[in-house]
């Protein structure tokens, strides 16, 4: 869980994280929040709030929320996505979904237990998220198309 308590205390908007706009301004002006205690609007879910803890992601929204401290107006809009090492084993996670497994449409091309495949989820006609095991071009595919869309 984010911890949120000083930026309450500021009177700092909290929901799940510090909301920040696509500037990544909190609801106090000139102040910015950045990583993965920020809660930031996702151009791909329709503008819903969401939160990444993942440290390239942090490392990207400290550079925008650095520029816009000196007076850029640089929107947040960069792709969430994740990685992780778990042995021989690398998952590869792009997009972002939030929504109860019970209303994603989830599609798996190629075997989980041969460790190759391509997990999409879908939250009604949108692709919302893609999970790659063993397939590392696909998941760059993946971002790329996720950034056309904006």
């Amino acid at each position: 869980r984010p911890a949120v308590g000083l930026a309450e205390r500021a009177g700092i908007a909290v929901d799940r994280g510090v909301l920040v706009n696509e500037y990544l301004e909190t609801s106090v002006p000139g102040i910015f929040a950045a990583g993965d205690v920020a809660r930031f609007p996702d151009p791909r879910a329709g503008g819903a709030g969401i939160r990444v803890e993942h440290w390239v992601v942090a490392q990207r929204m400290g550079a925008v929320a650095a520029a816009n401290m000196l007076g850029q107006r640089r929107k947040f809009d960069d792709v969430p996505f994740f990685w992780s090492v778990h042995y021989d084993v690398t998952l590869s996670y792009v997009g972002h979904t939030e929504s109860a497994a019970e209303t994603l449409r989830i599609a798996i091309d190629g075997s989980l237990a041969d460790r190759d495949c391509r997990v999409t989820y879908s939250e009604g006609a949108r692709l919302a998220a893609v999970l790659t095991v063993g397939r590392d071009r696909e998941s760059l595919a993946a971002e790329r198309a996720f950034e056309l869309v904006r």
